[in-house]
Formats: structure tokens, C-alpha cells, sequence
């Protein structure tokens, strides 16, 4: 049972309630007991995301004329916080992917027949979506991607690499951005569907510490030709579509990470509370109980700013610089929290067993994706007039 309480008037009716606990019981009979499969495979089992789909978790916010469900923002957070108490953040990050990053331009700006093409059967989970816009060169810095799509004919005609790609071995379509006209600025950029079936698109896996529960990978573009048609919304507009698109990617990240952080710290209560040193159980001592204390109370802090920013996003507002800002708070405090509880674990914490090891490596993605912590202050302090 989770501690920090969720807050009445986001989650107040019976229907959320309803949609809590068919996402607990997906998270505690499918999900939570292959979380190590799913660590040693490297990658998600697409039978998980056609499951997903049956229970409508991959087009909450969707129109349903495509498949969605047509709800609000509130039930995307809930389902995300339940994937945070899943001990698998790979996995919840692969899921984010196909919900949060790879399909909100194609549900908001791509043509019917794209949605009908890619977007009805990834809400279903038939077909598994990847965002393809970190570069080697050119990662939070979005504006500096180098990746080309030069027109020929009826075709787009794609050449570059992208990086540190999620789903990359897993996806059947890419959402790429790329660079459509190099001498219009902010303007040259265009948002693409790009099937992995595609002569010329090849990918090669990468090795993280962390997060090992889903695939990344390293994409490559070799003359790869797809059709204009397959162009979200209009050519130049891909790097305004994009930045949207992030306000989703970063709440998500922030809800999962939040809950993720409230799990290992429960975790870690129920250690000290069991663990007995120099005679008595370690919850027992000053300092243990300082360090859960603080923890809880940044945790709790958290989840209500987290909050403020699903009743924007409920109400249409833009909510770019409350999101931007929760992403940059929840992350460090996740980083608080995962050094702390592996500490209070002692030698257990240290070993792969140990849900807070795992959550130790797996936590410190949050201030480096989808946007670093430094560019989260450089891009706030633009919008603050600094």
C-alpha cells in the first residue's frame, strides 16, 4: 500500500479507482514477477504490449475513434505510477515510449491514413513504436541534429545515425526527426514514420548498466526510402511538433520515476524495520530514521508539484515550464533516494538481487533523458527571462 497519498481532487472518482486496480493487478500478476526475465532478456516481450493493449493502457488519451480510450491525463498518471512500483524500470520505460513519445505527434498531427496505418495497432499493441532524435552528437541540444531526409519524388530519401534509442530492436516503426531543410533554422525539421522493415535501416544494441529491462540501440540510415505521405503533419513543422510531444515524455518520466523512488523507499523501511544491528532493528536508530523521514517528505513534496501539472495538462494548458521543472526536482530526488536506501541496505543493496541496487542504477536515467538536468536550467532559465 503506497504512503504517499494520491491527491482527491486528481484521482476522485470511482472510475479512477475502477482503473487503479485492474493497473495494480496487471503490474502484480504479469509484470512485477518477470521482472528479472525481463533484466536478462535485454528487451520487453511483445506479448506484454498486445496484453496492454486488451486492457487499453496504450491509448489512454487517445481519440477513440483510433482505438483510444478519450481519457484525461489523470488516468496516464496513474497508470504510471502503478508501473513505478513494478521493480522494473526498463520495462516501464519501454511502455512510456510507445505511449508518451513514439505516438502523441502521430495522434495529434499525422493523417488519417497514418493513423490507420501505425496508430490503431500500436494502441492495440500489435505493432511497437520507437522516438528516433538523440544523435552522437547532438542529445538534449535537439536543434543540433544532423540526420538528413532529402525529398525524391513521392519519397523521402533518409541518411545519419541516432543514439541511445529505446525500443530500437523492438520497434516495428520509428517517429524520426530529422532535417528536411538545413538553411531554415528551427523551421528545416520534419517529423517522419520510418518502418524498421525499411531497405537500408539497420541497428545495433547498446550495453547499459541500468534500466536492462528494454532495449536500446544505435540507428543507422542508409539511403533509406519512405514516402512523403508518411510525414507527421506538415514538412519544417517536426521540431515544434517535437517539443510538444516532450511535454508528455517528461511527465511520464516524472510520475514513474516519483513512484519508482516512493517503492525502494517502502522497500527500505521494511529493511531497517527487519534488520537488527548491535541489538536492536535499525529503524530503531536516530539516524535511520532521520534519513526515511527526509526522504518521504521530498518524495511527498514531489508528487504534489507532480500533481499541479496533470490538473494543467487536464485543463489544455501549456504546461512546459511546471513539467520541465518536475522532471529536474524528481530526478535529483530520485538520485537522493536510491543513494540513501542502497546505503541503508549496506552489502545486500550492493548486489544485483537487491531491488535497491537495481533501483540505484536505473534511477540516474531520469536526469539524463529526455532532456539533461543542465539544459532542464538552461531551458527554464530562458523562459524566466534570466
Amino acid at each position: 500500500m503506497a504512503i504517499v497519498q494520491t491527491s482527491g481532487e486528481v484521482y476522485a472518482t470511482p472510475e479512477h479507482q475502477t482503473f487503479r486496480d485492474v493497473a495494480r493487478r496487471f503490474v502484480a500478476d504479469e509484470l512485477a514477477p518477470r521482472a528479472r526475465e525481463f533484466d536478462e532478456m535485454g528487451r520487453i516481450d511483445k506479448a506484454l504490449y498486445r496484453r496492454m493493449g486488451e486492457l487499453g493502457f496504450l491509448g489512454i488519451r487517445y481519440d477513440p475513434k483510433w482505438g483510444g480510450a478519450g481519457l484525461d491525463w489523470s488516468f496516464s498518471a496513474i497508470l504510471f505510477e502503478e508501473l513505478g512500483f513494478s521493480d522494473n524500470a526498463g520495462v516501464s520505460l519501454g511502455i512510456s515510449v510507445q505511449t508518451d513519445m513514439a505516438t502523441p505527434s502521430l495522434h495529434q498531427f499525422g493523417s488519417d491514413d497514418l493513423r490507420e496505418r501505425f496508430l490503431v495497432p500500436a494502441i492495440r499493441g500489435e505493432m511497437v513504436g520507437a522516438i528516433a532524435v538523440t544523435e552522437p552528437d547532438a542529445g538534449s541540444d535537439v536543434a543540433g541534429i544532423k540526420t538528413r531526409a532529402v525529398r525524391d519524388g513521392d519519397d523521402w530519401v533518409i541518411n545519419g545515425s541516432k543514439i541511445y534509442i529505446t525500443n530500437a530492436a523492438t520497434a516495428d516503426f520509428l517517429c524520426l526527426l530529422a532535417v528536411t531543410d538545413p538553411d531554415a533554422g528551427y523551421g528545416g525539421f520534419t517529423q517522419i514514420i520510418v518502418p524498421t522493415s525499411s531497405d537500408g535501416f539497420t541497428y545495433e544494441l547498446l550495453d547499459k548498466i541500468g534500466n536492462r529491462g528494454s532495449d536500446t540501440g544505435l540507428l543507422f540510415f542508409d539511403d533509406v526510402r519512405v514516402p512523403v505521405s508518411n510525414t507527421i503533419g506538415d514538412p519544417g513543422r517536426g521540431f515544434q511538433q517535437q517539443m510538444m510531444q516532450f511535454q508528455d515524455e517528461r511527465l511520464v518520466a516524472a510520475v514513474q520515476a516519483n513512484a519508482s523512488s516512493e517503492h525502494i523507499w517502502e522497500t527500505t523501511r521494511d529493511w531497517c524495520q527487519e534488520r537488527v544491528v548491535f541489538g536492536k532493528p535499525l529503524s530503531k536508530m536516530q539516524v535511520t530514521q532521520f534519513k526515511l523521514v527526509e526522504m518521504l517528505a521530498r518524495i511527498t513534496s514531489d508528487r504534489e508539484m507532480i500533481h499541479s501539472c496533470v490538473r494543467r495538462r487536464i485543463r489544455g494548458e501549456d504546461a512546459t515550464k511546471e513539467i520541465s521543472m518536475a522532471k529536474l526536482i524528481v530526478g535529483r530526488t530520485s538520485r537522493m533516494v536510491a543513494d540513501e536506501c542502497i546505503q541503508l541496505h549496506g552489502g545486500f543493496g550492493y548486489m544485483r538481487e537487491s531491488a535497491a541496487g537495481r533501483n540505484f542504477v536505473d534511477s540516474r536515467l531520469t536526469s539524463i533523458g529526455g532532456g539533461a538536468d543542465e539544459v532542464m536550467l538552461q531551458y527554464l532559465g530562458k523562459m524566466l527571462g534570466l
